[in-house]
């Protein structure tokens, strides 16, 4: 299984790798006031990709650093408000017979 694993990695990485080969020409990102960015297009990719991963891991601190907290004091979360369901009775179920039948 581990083989497997590597060999999925592998594929990704040099999949990525022929992707950032064959993307090595110039591109223009144009800003606002005619101001232009030139630089190849995999770097382009990659600090668009890692600008929106920043974005994200900020977005989501506020809501990381709650939980931490209430998890450090102790108090109850959402999750922990949810009473679990009952345990199952080992009672055999009668069938419900209509009269008349």
């Amino acid at each position: 299984m581990r083989f497997f694993v590597w060999l999925a990695r592998a594929f990704i990485f040099f999949s990525l790798f022929a992707f950032a080969l064959n993307n090595q020409q110039a591109a223009a990102v144009h800003w606002f006031f005619g101001y232009a960015w030139n630089a190849p297009m995999v770097i382009i990719v990659l600090a668009a990709f890692a600008g929106g991963t920043a974005f994200g891991v900020l977005a989501m601190a506020p809501s990381w650093w709650r939980q931490r907290r209430l998890a450090r004091l102790g108090a109850p979360t959402a999750l922990d408000s949810q009473s679990p369901s009952p345990a199952p009775s080992r009672e055999p179920i009668q069938p419900v017979i209509p009269d008349g039948v």
